[in-house]
């Protein structure tokens, strides 16, 4: 099976990503987020992976390389809607923290409007 990557280029980019993501896949996901990560000022990074089969290390490495990218600039990368295969790969290796891990768009919602509440009140 082969990788599909759609980009939502709105000012919190969301790749959508279905099929496998493995050692022959990732490099197509690692073209896209240079593409991702080349913008200036993006704070937030969306993974949807409602549509993702499989997971690897290697596409593991696409996740902490994506973190690498925005964390240091105070940005948040998120996963959304992980299929539960895919989900205990990323509990057991902790490539993402628990709070970055969602299971719908609504709830990715509510922590938004949360940190954005977080950020008027400061």
């Amino acid at each position: 099976m082969t990788l599909k990557i759609t980009v939502d280029q709105s000012p919190t980019p969301t790749l959508k990503l279905v099929g496998r993501l493995d050692t022959d896949t990732a490099p197509q996901l690692d073209a896209e987020l240079n593409k991702v990560l080349a913008r200036k000022g993006i704070k937030r990074l969306v993974f949807d992976l409602s549509g993702l089969d499989y997971l690897s290390s290697a596409g593991i490495r696409c996740f902490v390389r994506a973190r690498k990218g925005i964390e240091p600039g105070g940005g948040t990368v998120a996963i959304l809607n992980p299929q539960p295969g895919v989900r205990k790969v990323l509990d057991i290796v902790k490539a993402i923290p628990a709070k970055g891990i969602f299971a719908s768009v609504a709830e990715l919602d509510e922590y938004l409007d949360a940190i954005q509440q977080q950020v008027r009140d400061q």
